[in-house]
């Protein structure tokens, strides 16, 4: 017989993983940035869709406050386009990929015209 404690015990198993998987993945993330910034940070801010201030902040956390701001609950990267046109040029399975592809990267680099 399964005690009800048991039963509580799978979601926040399922939650403890999903939270163990966000950390990880912020992990990830952050490393690529700052080593992404570190190497050609013309490419790191259009890339990433930060602005040079955000790039500053980045660079220069020590190990230390990276692994912190990683075990966050919350995910630090984020989808950077929300228009429905872009995800359809990125996804479309037409003869002419490439054109579809440099139209949604032409498309991006208008919209964070601003960032940098």
């Amino acid at each position: 017989m399964k005690t009800s404690t048991a039963i509580d015990e799978r979601p926040n198993l399922k939650s403890d993983m999903l939270l163990e998987e966000i950390r990880e993945a912020n992990l990830t993330y952050l490393m690529l940035a700052q080593h992404m910034i570190r190497s050609d940070r013309v490419q790191a801010l259009y890339r990433l869709g930060i602005s040079g201030e955000l790039a500053d902040l980045i660079d220069a956390l020590t190990p230390g406050q990276l692994l912190k701001m990683a075990a966050s609950s919350l995910l630090m990267c984020r989808f950077r386009f929300d228009e429905k046109l872009v995800w359809e040029l990125l996804t479309s399975h037409s003869r002419d990929r490439n054109a579809g592809i440099a139209h949604a990267n032409i498309l991006m680099s208008g919209s964070l015209a601003g960032v940098v």
